[in-house]
């Protein structure tokens, strides 16, 4: 029987309008045709690294244990951060540049391990001459030699403290019985939601309750983005075509919608810790 080999998920800001991607799949699959390549997306923000940590929290837990993820958004591509490959505490391993790339991740998930990316012996050797495309050179071509089984993961590298990776800073929710504060941390890109880092569970435990109106404060620094009452509830049909609406996402997070709109859109909405939202029962 032969043996199964882990996946390797991909996410970039890379694209398909050139041949980036097709390159550094071909290198995986000189390394193994019998590696499983899943693109998670290429179409993260360019540059954004808080983008890339965040869509690694959202979907990684949803993979067998011992899936390798490769996360590429590296505006310091060639310069002195490390390349590594982390073991999470529940079983997973991702190849990213240690650039705030597993903030989210090591609040999530946590990290057992992390190993800086051996380049004398985990490089492709036929293109050393250039630096700037480490996604094909090194964290493609590492990951494959990890998930074809080519290395174990103690030869990626030396190994480092967790420790001593690079975080962003993540400013975290309050919820109390008269108010809920936090930020917009993401968006819901395709449909233009606005994705919060506020618990649901947290208000539902403090006396919010689906179905009523809520007073939401939307800010970017010290101007007013939103300043209303809206309907609390579960999706996007408990509300009017064109109403805002906070509902529960996918992650189990309070989050603001347009019903059949986009509220980015509408309301010039961004993410951020530049975005702060305070949510209070509207008779309050």
């Amino acid at each position: 029987m032969q043996e199964v080999l882990p996946i390797l998920v991909f996410q970039t800001d890379f694209t398909y309008k050139e041949g980036a991607i097709a390159s550094m799949y071909g290198v995986v699959r000189s390394v193994s045709r019998n590696v499983e390549i899943i693109t998670a997306t290429h179409d993260l923000p360019q540059y954004d690294i808080w983008s890339a940590s965040y869509r690694l929290m959202q979907y990684v837990r949803f993979w067998p244990k011992g899936t390798v993820f490769v996360s590429v958004v590296d505006p310091g591509v060639g310069t002195s951060r490390k390349a590594c490959v982390c073991r999470t505490e529940d079983g997973y391993y991702i190849v990213t540049p240690d650039n705030g790339t597993l903030t989210h991740v090591a609040e999530k998930h946590g990290i057992a391990e992390v190993r800086e990316i051996d380049e004398t012996v985990n490089r492709l050797k036929a293109t050393e001459g250039t630096s700037v495309f480490h996604g094909r050179d090194l964290f493609g071509y590492c990951a494959a030699r990890l998930a074809a089984g080519v290395i174990s993961y103690e030869e990626v590298g030396k190994s480092y403290s967790p420790e001593e990776i690079v975080k962003l800073p993540i400013l975290r929710s309050e919820v109390t019985s008269e108010c809920a504060s936090g930020i917009i941390e993401i968006d819901d890109t395709n449909f233009g939601n606005a994705w919060t880092n506020i618990s649901v569970n947290d208000m539902l435990d403090h006396g919010f309750a689906y179905g009523e109106d809520v007073h939401i404060l939307l800010k970017h620094k010290d101007e007013i983005i939103l300043d209303q009452n809206v309907r609390f509830d579960r999706t996007f049909g408990d509300v009017a075509k064109g109403d805002v609406i906070l509902y529960n996402n996918e992650l189990m997070n309070v989050s603001l919608a347009v019903s059949q709109g986009s509220f980015i859109e509408k309301y010039g909405c961004g993410f951020g810790s530049d975005y702060t939202i305070t949510i209070r029962k509207a008779d309050a």
